[in-house]
C-alpha cells in the first residue's frame, strides 16, 4: 500500500516551516522505518499554500510542475538550516466570501491523486483544513505563528526566532537611544495576543510593554516615562504590539483592505504613540517598526528542534489513521489535539497572571496565590 501525502504552508512565512517539511518527508520515506511499517509513502509538496491547490490544472503537465514538487530526502536535506519556507506560501482562501473555490479544492486534491493532506499553517490556514476534513480530505495539521495564539498547543513554530529577533533589534536599538538620550517605541507582530511584544519585551528589558489584552492610557505612559527620567536614566525602551489600543481608542491599520480571510493590515500604533510621547513629556521620540524582520532570519536551534517534532509526529499520526488533528506540544510532551479544539478559541496573555496593569509590563511575581 502506498499513499500519495501532500504537504503545504500557508499564511505568514516563519522560522521553522522547512524544518517541518524535511522532517514530514523525511519519516515518511524512511527506508529504516519501512522495515517495520507496512505502508509506503511518497511526498508531494503543494506550493504557495492553497493557491496551489486552487490554481494547479491537474491535466496540464506544466501546471502541475508549476504548482507542485515531489520531494525527497536529498532534495530537503538541508532545509532545516532555512527560514523561510521552500515550497511558498500565501493567503488564499478557498472558502473566502467573495469566491468560493473549495469545489476545486476537493477536485483537484483528487485528480493529483493525494490521499493525505499535511497542512502547516496558524488559525486561518487550519480553519481551510478543519473545513476540508469536515468534506472528507484526510488532514493533518502542524501549528505555526508567531503570535502563539493557537489554543491547545504550548507551542507554535516560528515563536522562539521571532522572540530572538525581537531581544537583538532592541539590543542594537539600546545603543542609540543611550548616546542620544532618546525614548525609543519598538512595535511587533501581534494582532489580537501579546505574547511576541509581552516576553519579547521583557528578554530585551524594555521598560515598558503594551498588549493588545489591556488597552493603555497616554497619560500613564507618560508618567511613567517621567518618572524612570527622573531617577536619573538617559533614555527608554517602550515595546508595543501592533494591535494595542488606547483606552477608549481602536486598532490602527495601515489599510482599509482586507485579505481572503477577513483581516486588515495593521501598523501604526508605535508612530502615533511616539508622536504623542514626544508632545506630553518633551522627549525626544523615535520608533521602529520590526514587521517582516522578526518573520525572517535561520531558525533557532528550538524551531529547528519543534520543525522536525511536528513533522515526525504528522507522519505518525497518518501511520494511525488519526485525520482531522493537529500535532501539539502539552505540557512538554510532543501529541496531537483535534483541529477544532486548536481552532475554538485564541491563546491570548493571562492579564491576571502574566501582565503589571500598573506598570505596562510583565508581572513580578512568579507563584499566584
Amino acid at each position: 500500500m502506498t499513499l500519495r501525502v501532500g504537504v503545504l504552508t500557508g499564511g505568514g512565512d516563519c522560522a521553522g516551516l522547512n524544518s517541518a517539511i524535511k522532517w514530514v518527508t523525511k519519516t515518511a520515506l524512511d527506508p529504516f522505518l519501512d522495515v517495520r511499517r507496512q505502508t509506503r509513502m511518497e511526498v508531494v509538496g503543494i506550493r504557495d499554500g492553497w493557491r496551489g491547490l486552487v490554481e494547479v490544472e491537474p491535466d496540464d503537465p506544466e501546471s502541475v510542475a508549476r504548482w507542485t514538487l515531489p520531494l525527497n530526502e536529498l532534495l530537503v536535506r538541508t532545509w532545516d538550516r532555512y527560514g523561510g519556507t521552500n515550497l511558498g506560501t500565501s493567503r488564499v482562501n478557498p472558502f473566502s466570501a467573495k469566491e468560493d473555490r473549495s469545489r476545486q479544492v476537493l477536485e483537484h486534491i483528487g485528480a493529483l491523486g493525494l490521499d493525505v493532506l499535511v497542512a502547516i499553517g496558524g488559525e486561518d490556514t487550519l480553519s481551510v483544513a478543519h473545513r476540508l476534513d469536515r468534506l472528507g480530505v484526510r488532514v493533518v495539521g502542524i501549528p505555526k505563528t508567531i503570535d502563539r495564539d493557537l489554543s491547545a498547543t504550548d507551542y507554535t513554530l516560528g515563536y522562539d526566532t521571532a522572540l530572538n529577533v525581537i531581544a537583538e533589534e532592541v539590543d542594537r536599538l539600546r545603543t542609540t537611544a543611550g548616546s542620544h538620550s532618546r525614548t525609543f517605541v519598538v512595535e511587533t507582530m501581534g494582532r489580537h495576543a501579546g505574547w511576541l511584544a509581552l516576553e519579547g519585551g521583557e528578554a530585551a528589558g524594555a521598560y515598558i510593554i503594551l498588549i493588545p489584552e489591556w488597552d493603555f492610557e497616554i497619560d500613564r505612559v507618560v508618567e511613567l516615562l517621567d518618572r524612570r527620567r527622573s531617577a536619573g536614566v538617559r533614555y527608554e525602551i517602550v515595546v508595543v504590539s501592533e494591535g494595542a489600543k488606547v483606552r477608549g481608542g481602536a486598532e490602527v491599520y495601515l489599510s482599509d483592505k482586507s485579505d481572503e480571510f477577513g483581516h486588515k493590515v495593521l501598523g501604526g500604533i508605535a508612530q502615533t504613540l511616539s508622536r504623542e510621547i514626544e508632545k506630553r513629556g518633551g522627549w525626544e521620540t523615535r520608533y521602529v517598526v520590526l514587521s517582516h524582520l522578526q518573520r525572517g532570519g535561520q531558525p533557532s536551534a528550538h524551531d529547528r528542534l519543534m520543525g522536525r517534532r511536528f513533522g515526525i509526529a504528522a507522519v505518525d499520526l497518518i501511520l494511525k489513521g488519526a485525520f482531522g488533528r493537529m500535532t501539539a506540544l502539552v505540557r512538554g510532551e510532543i501529541d496531537s489535539v483535534p483541529l477544532e479544539a486548536a481552532l475554538e478559541r485564541l491563546y491570548t496573555v493571562d492579564v491576571d497572571r502574566y501582565y503589571d496593569t500598573d506598570r505596562y509590563n510583565g508581572r513580578r511575581c512568579a507563584i499566584l496565590q
